[in-house]
Parts: C-alpha cells; structure tokens; sequence
C-alpha cells in the first residue's frame, strides 16, 4: 500500500480504485468547498498512481509556497487576464508533456452559481476524455468515478456530470453549488 493511502486510511478515508483510469485525460474534481480538499485529493491522487499535474490560482503559487507548489505539479493561473490557456494545455496534452491534469471546476471554495467550463473545452481541444474525481465526505472516499469522452454538447455532457456529482457530500455542503454552464467567454 502506497504511504499516501496509509496516510488517508489514518484519517478513516478510503481510496476509490473501481474505475481504471485511460492513458490521457483532463481530471475534474469536485466538490470543492474546502482547503481541505486539496491534501485529501493530492494523496488520493498518488494512491492512485495518476501523474499529478493540477492547474490553481496564480497566488498560491507567491512567495515561498510558489516552489513546493510547482513541485507538486502545480500550474498556475492567472483566471482575471486570457492567456490561451486552454490553447497552451492543449500544445502540452500534444507534445507528450502532459498525460493528465487535474482541476476543480468550481475555481473557488465559496459557493459558485456556475462551473467553470475551461476543463470541458480542454478535453475536446486535446481529444481527450473527462475523469470525474471526488472527494466524498459523507463517506470519507476518494476516488475516480469513470470517464467520458465529450461530444462537444456540454449542455447533454453535464448532465451526465450532475448526475454524478449529486451522489457526493462536500465538506461544506452549503457551499456546494448546482453543476451548471456557465457561458464561454470568447
């Protein structure tokens, strides 16, 4: 057993390993409610094997955190300017740099009305499928819970995703918002 999983079996969590994951793939995961999540999804992701390479925002990476944090396989983002960061992923997924990355959709912690639909544009740019990663507090589970290739109907798509999603506990459950579209920005 890896010392990841050791760690989170300490903490009366266990690991998800039922759906194998493919050889390259944009990871969601969600909920997202906490500061918690991310140690909890960041062990849940090396029991699993996955080469962790996750996107965040551009101030976790300031100061002293901002090595550790890229070390972890941290990218950073800057979400207020457009920096063709899906175009940039896409180059990465392409010339075999990257094989997976990870982010939360919700892009916050605090209750979101919206998710952020850059992870769904990412998948279909770099012909990849979507992973649906969770936290489950309720059952203190962390895990993949199968794939999807897009089909380019993000409405259809994330209905599946809703789906999903409506089974997992976050954290802070009020802080969970409904899984909708929000609008492309051009």
């Amino acid at each position: 057993m890896p010392l990841s999983e050791a760690i989170l079996r300490l903490f009366g969590w266990t690991v998800d390993r039922s759906h194998p994951l493919p050889p390259r793939y944009v990871m969601i995961g969600a909920p997202h409610t906490s500061n918690w999540d991310f140690p909890v999804g960041m062990l849940g992701m090396w029991a699993l094997g996955v080469d962790v390479h996750w996107v965040g925002k551009h101030t976790l990476f300031a100061g002293p955190l901002g090595p550790i944090m890229k070390g972890l396989g941290g990218i950073p983002v800057d979400r207020r300017i457009s920096s063709n960061f899906i175009d940039s992923m896409t180059e990465r997924f392409a010339s075999g740099e990257l094989s997976s990355l990870s982010l939360a959709p919700e892009g916050t912690r605090s209750l979101t009305h919206a998710w952020k639909t850059g992870f769904y544009y990412l998948a279909v740019s770099a012909q990849v499928p979507v992973v649906l990663g969770y936290l489950d507090y309720a059952d203190k589970i962390v895990g993949v819970g199968g794939s999807f290739t897009p089909t380019g109907d993000i409405a259809a798509d994330l209905k599946y995703v809703r789906e999903f999603y409506a089974e997992k506990t976050a954290r802070y459950p009020e802080k969970y918002g409904e899984i909708q579209v929000q609008p492309r920005k051009e």
